[in-house]
């Protein structure tokens, strides 16, 4: 089993950013390798949305999102998580595997699954950026 440190610490971050159904599936691969999943909440519910202004640094709520959360406990351990939207299942399975992570269990499918996602993202996310600096305008060259 490899230390957790093999794990990034933003996993869950990696994790409510991936694809639902590529977290879904893969820890429907792992259920059988865990220890009885309980499951002590699993719902949805709204949240303020904070903001700082970037004028003045005050913080101020835009609003309410809509999340769903779980809190589940895999054998000895708890995991939560909270995702944006509805999708119970997703927030679900990310509890799964925080609750997995700080068990040690399956750590090294676990590390290699969020260290693909981290890659992915990450190559996501070059791309996003190259495709922004091409519309850049320099307005000292008017």
């Amino acid at each position: 089993m490899p230390a957790l440190s093999t794990i990034p610490p933003e996993y869950l971050t990696l994790l409510t950013h991936a694809p639902a159904d590529e977290v879904k599936t893969f820890v429907d691969s792992l259920l059988a390798c865990l220890a009885e999943v309980q499951v002590l909440a699993n719902r949805t519910g709204l949240v303020m949305l904070p903001y700082t202004d970037t004028v003045q640094g005050t913080l101020f709520h835009l609003g309410e999102v809509l999340i769903a959360e779980a809190h589940v406990r895999v054998g000895e351990h708890e995991g939560y998580a909270a995702c944006l939207g509805r999708d119970l299942q997703r927030a679900l399975a990310i509890a799964i595997l925080d609750a997995a992570i700080r068990g040690g269990q399956a750590t090294d499918k676990i590390s290699r699954f969020v260290t693909t996602l981290a890659q992915l993202q990450a190559k996501a996310d070059d791309l996003l950026l190259r495709q922004v600096e091409t519309t850049r305008v320099e307005l000292e060259t008017f």
